[in-house]
């Protein structure tokens, strides 16, 4: 069975698409989806790649048992439309970025990472960078909601209990 793969991006990849990635793949492990799908996390923008996750997101993400440590950041790439099955945005300014960069057969890879949250949710995943400890905390809450929402479809995609 071919895997499903899942890309998470955000503006520079050092907070929240990061963030994803670790919450996503705890979950795909606890789950019992984790040897059907593989994860990774991207930016739309080059500020900080080859940089570890900001250190607040790290510390936010510790404190929940997640584990950014080895994530480096990188940059979305043209063969990331190809390579991967859901490319998930965490706001409208990073979707419509990769909208313009993507190929348009690949076009319907493309959605909000909060799609997948309860419909009471938020739509978008507000960017902590310039804020408090708590903005960490918020972006977490919401990634959170969000990924049970997206383990459950992939259960079903995959015909999994």
């Amino acid at each position: 069975m071919k895997k499903i793969t899942v890309l998470f991006v955000c503006m520079g990849n050092i907070c929240r698409s990061p963030t994803a990635e670790a919450v996503f793949r705890r979950a795909l492990e606890r789950s019992g989806l984790a040897e059907h799908v593989e994860v990774d996390s991207a930016g739309t923008d080059a500020y900080h790649v080859g940089q570890a996750p900001d250190s607040r997101a790290q510390r936010a993400a510790l404190k929940r048992g997640y584990d950014l440590s080895r994530i480096r950041a990188r940059k979305v790439l043209a063969q990331d439309f190809e390579c991967f099955d859901l490319i998930l945005a965490v706001d409208k300014p990073v979707l419509a970025s990769l909208r313009r960069q993507c190929p348009s057969n690949y076009a319907d890879r493309l959605a909000l990472l909060m799609a997948y949250a309860p419909p009471s949710s938020a739509q978008e995943i507000g960017d902590p960078y310039y804020g408090g400890p708590q903005g960490f905390e918020v972006v977490l809450d919401q990634i959170e909601a969000a990924t049970e929402g997206l383990i459950a479809l992939l259960k079903k995609t995959l015909r999994i209990p």
